[in-house]
């Protein structure tokens, strides 16, 4: 683009022309030179794979990208001492053609970079080394997103979301349940319809779903039920619980609660649902409260509340707050939207809390996955506002470690905390934020797990579903 300046100030415009005018007539700059030093990569090969050393691997090079690709190594391969071969320009050689590839037990792949010179000039290429081990996990690289949030990608954001009136969800596999606390009301919506662009509620019965400060605000749907919370902010406003096998059906109330009359439970409860069952519908649900105080429900059979008590957590976790069973252990993630993640049992003690820079310190929901012999961390961040801003589902692979607070600590300890898969839901902040995550693993007619689906979901931002392949070993 050119730029054209007419201001003057005391004369300056003219000397500085006058002085360009002189200096861009000058001979004195460098002007480019032709060189035949190319430094072209056109093939490559590995010439001792295997455990023989004499199995010979072609290279694929992709320019664009200056990658390279293999087929993948035995891994009775010397990596101490790999040695390429290549074709290159004229003049131009490998900078080191025996490379060292730190092998260990659980690698997949390593990258390596070979350098192409030709002295003065020289090109580098990051070869990609990939070993023939048994691969386990999901394929984050191909995963199929359903979205309907309102970030760009996928459908708009679903209308069920809109001026904060849904702050409950829940995902099974099959529905995600929507708790509306306006005209849209409680409803389910399929997933399969959902892959198909098609958003037909099905109507949740809500007869005789009545108190408390909102009648219904937090929920969860375990393997095809649905369950329904009120909010309780007054002492004597009661906490309800519901419980719907068949959506079409009028609820059951399988827990009525008078806070008022428990001892030492707390105010405000219902901005928060947590419920971890096992497949026999046994475990505990937990209400947390605004201060350390939390009502824990047990429940047996999916519908029987069999004891109601009050714990209490050494630290005050908030409104926005998660307590998520781990599989079907004793073991919980508790967390709320501006504390850590730490490793809890079922009566409130906190084993282990990691640290602050691990994971987004507003990660919340996080969640447990164990699918096809990889353990992972999924988590939503709650767009509470400060460093809070975004909504955005992260997977973290913790597979090593022979529980959670080996895996936990190893992960903390290792070089890289990436995520392994993330994806935006929003990158808006909002001042009362609803959020939850959810998984499902879909197996196949062996029982052997086939497919891995993860659900993030905001309060105004509407809910994603992204589902994800097993991993498979690919040349």
């Amino acid at each position: 683009m050119k730029m054209n300046f007419n201001r003057t100030i005391g004369g300056v415009l003219i000397a500085l022309i006058g002085f360009v005018g002189f200096t861009s007539c000058s001979d004195d700059f460098p002007s480019n030179v032709e060189s035949d030093k190319y430094t072209d990569l056109k093939s490559v090969k590995i010439v001792n794979a295997g455990a023989q050393g004499n199995e010979v691997l072609e290279g694929t090079i992709d320019e664009a990208t200056k990658t390279i690709t293999f087929p993948r190594l035995d891994t009775l391969t010397d990596f101490s001492a790999v040695k390429f071969e290549a074709v290159t320009s004229d003049g131009a050689t490998l900078e080191k053609d025996v490379v060292n590839i730190p092998f260990q037990k659980g690698d997949t792949q390593r990258d390596v970079i070979l350098k192409v010179v030709n002295s003065p000039r020289f090109k580098e290429y990051k070869a990609v080394i990939r070993f023939k081990v048994p691969v386990y996990g999901a394929d984050f690289t191909k995963g199929t997103v359903y979205d309907y949030s309102s970030n760009p990608v996928g459908n708009p954001t679903y209308a069920g979301f809109g001026g904060g009136l849904t702050r409950g969800t829940g995902f099974d596999g099959k529905h995600v349940l929507v708790i509306n606390r306006g005209n849209m009301g409680v409803h389910l919506l399929s997933v399969e319809d959902l892959k198909n662009n098609v958003t037909k509620p099905i109507p949740v019965n809500t007869t005789g779903v009545t108190g408390g400060t909102y009648p219904y605000n937090m929920g969860a749907q375990v393997n095809g039920r649905t369950y329904i919370a009120s909010l309780s902010t007054a002492l004597a406003s009661p906490l309800k619980l519901y419980y719907w096998e068949d959506p079409a059906a009028a609820p059951q109330v399988i827990a009525n609660i008078n806070v008022g009359s428990l001892a030492g439970a707390g105010t405000r409860h219902g901005d928060n649902f947590s419920i971890g069952l096992d497949n026999n519908g046994n475990g505990y649900a937990y209400f947390i409260s605004m201060g350390t105080q939390i009502i824990r429900l047990k429940i047996e059979a999916y519908k029987n509340v069999t004891e109601t008590s009050v714990i209490n957590t050494a630290v005050v976790y908030g409104q926005w707050s998660f307590y998520n069973r781990i599989g079907n252990t004793d073991n919980y993630l508790i967390t709320g939207h501006d504390k850590v993640v730490g490793i809890a049992n079922n009566g409130g003690g906190v084993s282990y809390n990691m640290a602050a820079s691990s994971i987004p310190v507003h990660a919340g929901d996080p969640r447990v996955i164990e699918f096809n012999g990889e353990r992972y961390l999924l988590v939503v961040t709650v767009p509470r506002g400060g460093n809070a801003n975004d909504c955005k589902m992260y997977v973290y692979n913790i597979t090593k470690g022979a529980n959670i607070v080996d895996a936990i600590t190893a992960f903390e300890q290792s070089d890289n905390k990436k995520a392994i898969y993330e994806f935006s839901i929003s990158g808006n902040t909002t001042t009362a934020p609803g959020t939850q995550s959810g998984y499902h693993i879909v197996k196949n007619a062996e029982g052997k797990d086939e497919k891995l689906m993860i659900y993030g979901a905001s309060a105004d931002f509407g809910f994603t579903i992204v589902e994800f392949p097993v991993n498979v070993l690919e040349d």
